[in-house]
């Protein structure tokens, strides 16, 4: 596909498979096998909703990446890969859930025509779409490779985000101002939660103006009363009802980069006890926003809001946030560093992160987050514009 229909230009995808392969080289790699989907649209630009068959990207030290997947949907790389057609590979159909034969032993042959059958092979082991029979098979098709775990390799080189990459999550960041304000005032007594949640879908995928929008990689989080002490609950066909809050975890997404931000919405009089929670929230954020900065840590940020939350009488555990950017179903995040007392990761500007310091209580939650930019100087940028605040609806 010509370089001018990519997503991005040719200096930010060069700018990406060499610091993908500097990494290599510290670890050792010959070639790297690449299956995560957003790994493969970074490296590639490929974008299509084929992930639930085996498919991936091969990078070496030298030359074009290598498309590799089913024929059908190589078909789809020539329409969104910036690489030639020559480094676009479909293996045939007849290898789709085969139980006599397993599309790596077609990558295999690949491997074995680039003259690497005997390299040291980096594949992503902890990730979902690598599967236990996919690693067997390739490490049996390639008896003299040396296979070893390069997961989050490429992960990693996403961390820090171009210029041209922080364009698109502004973008996203519009729609999710959108998407929140839609479920704010679709909210009411009564409504159906998945009325509310087609009217968050309709609004995410019109977009802002000529931005138009993407599909998430999660789905919209929406439990209300009772089911908000939960995190990842979604939607049922149940009316909302009065004296109960209902967070709303959305995000927009502008050409798979996202932009997540969370609110809450109570629907009558909240208890003393939420709005004491409320406050204490709001502050901490205030003060993990200070926090983080080029220089310090993310653990500098967690422990910049538990602080607060310390002073006003209130504990929380787990991480409150981690990188996002471009993603594909099932998560949103990048898993990498994380937003958490343990994690000394230091920060870097073009970072962006999801802080999350939601709190879940014996019956209630309160989600309030941010998406943040970490900046050459001073605080980190919150790219979303909404109140934050407890929002409330007598």
């Amino acid at each position: 596909m010509p370089i001018e229909h990519a997503p991005f230009s040719q200096v930010e995808y060069d700018r990406r498979i060499a610091k993908t392969r500097q990494a290599m080289e510290q670890a050792g790699l010959d070639l790297l096998f690449v299956t995560d989907p957003s790994n493969q649209a970074w490296l590639t630009g490929y974008d299509g909703w084929s992930f639930y068959v085996h498919q991936g990207v091969l990078l070496g030290l030298e030359g074009e990446p290598i498309w590799w997947g089913r024929y059908m949907d190589a078909l789809g790389g020539r329409r969104t890969c910036w690489m030639s057609d020559d480094n676009i590979h479909g293996y045939a159909d007849n290898y789709v859930q085969s139980t006599v034969r397993h599309p790596m032993q077609d990558l295999a042959g690949h491997i074995r025509r680039l003259g690497l059958d005997t390299a040291r092979i980096g594949v992503e082991m902890e990730n979902y779409y690598y599967s236990a029979k996919a690693h067997a098979v390739l490490v049996a098709e390639l008896p003299n490779a040396a296979i070893q775990d390069a997961t989050a390799l490429v992960n990693w080189q996403r961390l820090v985000k171009s210029v041209e990459e922080i364009t698109f999550i502004r973008k996203a960041a519009r729609i999710s101002e959108k998407v929140i304000q839609t479920a704010i005032d679709r909210a009411a007594p009564g409504v159906r939660k998945n009325d509310l949640v087609a009217d968050i879908f309709h609004a995410g995928i019109t977009g802002v103006d000529d931005d138009w929008g993407d599909y998430p990689a999660i789905v919209p989080l929406t439990p209300s009363g009772l089911d908000a002490t939960a995190a990842h609950l979604t939607w049922n066909g149940a009316p909302m009802g009065a004296g109960e809050a209902t967070f709303f975890e959305l995000s927009g997404c502008y050409r798979r980069y996202h932009a997540p931000l969370c609110r809450t919405v109570y629907l009558g009089t909240p208890p003393p006890e939420m709005r004491a929670a409320e406050q204490a929230q709001i502050e901490g954020i205030a003060a993990g926003l200070e926090a983080a900065r080029a220089g310090n840590r993310t653990c500098d940020i967690a422990n910049a809001f538990l602080d607060v939350l310390a002073k006003h009488g209130l504990s929380r555990e787990g991480r409150m946030g981690y990188p996002i950017g471009l993603s594909y179903p099932p998560d949103w995040g990048e898993r990498t560093a994380s937003i958490r007392t343990e994690d000394e990761t230091v920060l870097q500007p073009g970072m962006v992160f999801h802080f999350m310091p939601a709190l879940w209580m014996e019956s209630w939650g309160l989600e309030t987050t941010e998406t943040i930019l970490i900046t050459e100087n001073g605080p980190a940028e919150a790219l979303c514009n909404m109140d934050r605040k407890l929002f409330v609806k007598d």
